[in-house]
């Protein structure tokens, strides 16, 4: 089976009001640009603003990491490739790359377990209905793509 590519979850330009005194992206930005992509995949899963309304669930953030690769300025258009890592029956492992339009290599890199949630709790709730069947045709889809480089790091010093 041939992997389905990234999925393309955001674009945009640098915003003047994103960068700083040297015209570059400020690094909060960066995660501003990934939770914008988030957004993104949870509509592509069926968890837009309909789907959140009529299901009472929704994704939380538990964990990011995030890796910066290279400058960004301002002006320059930016896109978000997304890449489903791993499910269970209520997280979602993702992992977003910042890049230059038609490029290959990433600007940034962030890596997240995302968790499912009923907004009534909220309290952890088990991926059902459309939105399950889109978790799981992603992750087939996605199932064949390498593992990307900056997966499963840890920070730290040697010693």
């Amino acid at each position: 089976m041939t992997a389905m590519p990234t999925l393309k979850t955001y674009e945009t330009p640098v915003l003047a009001e994103w960068t700083d005194y040297n015209g570059h992206l400020r690094d909060a930005y960066y995660l501003l640009i990934f939770s914008y992509a988030t957004d993104a995949l949870m509509d592509h899963l069926g968890l837009d603003s309909a789907g959140r309304e009529a299901s009472g669930h929704s994704l939380f953030t538990l964990e990011v990491h995030l890796n910066y690769l290279h400058e960004v300025k301002q002006g320059e258009p930016v896109e978000v490739r997304t890449q489903m890592l791993a499910h269970d029956r209520k997280r979602l492992h993702v992992h977003h790359t910042l890049h230059r339009p038609g490029e290959a290599e990433p600007l940034a890199a962030s890596e997240q377990m995302l968790l499912h949630v009923s907004l009534d709790g909220p309290r952890s709730a088990p991926f059902e209905g459309v939105v399950l069947e889109r978790v799981l045709a992603l992750a087939e889809a996605h199932r064949a793509l390498p593992r990307p480089e900056h997966v499963g790091r840890v920070i730290g010093l040697p010693g």
